[in-house]
């Protein structure tokens, strides 16, 4: 296999991962304090990783400060910006609000990177932002008591945009470093800032270490072998060698891999209002990209690529 068509096997199943760890994280949010949840997440994870790179720790000395801002970015804030989400929104809306991502990236990379920019894209991010407002506004819509719905859907937006500036700075620290480097260094850093919410705003968080129940020990488990150390060196393999405006199209395998495990683990409904945002979600992707054929799945199976 190709070292092209294993970096798209490689964040295809990655993105499966995270799918089915948006629900996996929500319940275990009913049993574990977030900012806990988030340091023993990557914490733990860096730990796992730590054998496997412990001779090839050393970072470009030019590619340390963007390492440190990275790490802040995409496990501080994304994850906690991630896990205050899905305890305000379901679960189902996580992989529809991210999903919006690739937009916002080809555009970022489009300044940033200077990809070309496509005549439709503006008509593709219209129709795709159309969606997701569908989509986080639909408590308003279905006249539910939609403050803390909204809220969360917000900060699952946040998350989204967050992803995005991660893509965008990992892409520019991959060439000189080893992926399996990187993903330990962004886990210590992004994870040491954590422990200051744990001791200041919320010290009996600590006392969960001691207390928690089998469906903390179930979903930290999965969170940290499948989601962390997994996921992450997955992505950043793939993300060594794939386009950064082309990494955002893996996300159209969350939702499925969410679905199959939201409704029966937290018996989350699919309406009709959801269908259709996540219709124009997709709907604005394939506009803005003017190809189809550029399906993860389809480009896996090309004999050349």
């Amino acid at each position: 296999m190709s070292v092209t068509k294993k970096s798209i096997l490689f964040l295809i199943i990655s993105n499966i991962i995270w799918g089915a760890g948006f629900p996996i994280y929500k319940w275990t949010l009913e049993a574990l304090n977030p900012f806990v949840f988030a340091f023993l997440r990557f914490f733990l994870a860096a730990l796992i990783v730590l054998p496997f790179t412990y001779n090839n720790l050393k970072i470009a000395k030019k590619d340390i400060p963007a390492l440190i801002l990275v790490s802040v970015v995409s496990i501080t804030l994304q994850i906690m910006f991630l896990f205050f989400g899905l305890k305000y929104s379901p679960s189902i809306n996580a992989p529809i609000i991210l999903s919006s991502g690739p937009i916002i990236l080809i555009i970022a990379s489009a300044f940033f990177l200077k990809d070309i920019v496509k005549p439709k894209m503006l008509t593709g991010t219209l129709v795709s932002l159309i969606g997701v407002l569908i989509v986080m506004f639909r408590p308003v819509i279905n006249n539910m008591n939609h403050i803390n719905l909204i809220l969360g859907n917000v900060l699952l937006f946040l998350s989204m945009l967050c992803g995005v500036a991660q893509y965008m700075m990992l892409k520019k620290i991959m060439y000189d470093n080893r992926p399996l480097t990187i993903v330990f260094w962004s886990f210590i850093i992004g994870s040491l800032p954590l422990i200051v919410p744990i001791l200041f705003f919320n010290p009996t968080g600590l006392q969960m270490l001691t207390n928690m129940n089998l469906q903390a020990v179930l979903g930290l488990l999965y969170a940290t072998i499948f989601s962390s150390v997994v996921g992450y060196c997955f992505l950043y393999y793939g993300i060594k060698y794939i386009k950064a405006s082309e990494i955002g199209i893996f996300s159209y395998v969350d939702p499925l891999a969410t679905i199959i495990i939201a409704v029966p683990l937290l018996s989350e409904k699919i309406t009709g209002l959801y269908l259709l945002g996540s219709f124009l979600v997709f709907l604005g992707i394939f506009i803005a990209e003017e190809r189809i054929h550029y399906h993860p799945i389809r480009k896996l199976l090309e004999n050349e690529l």
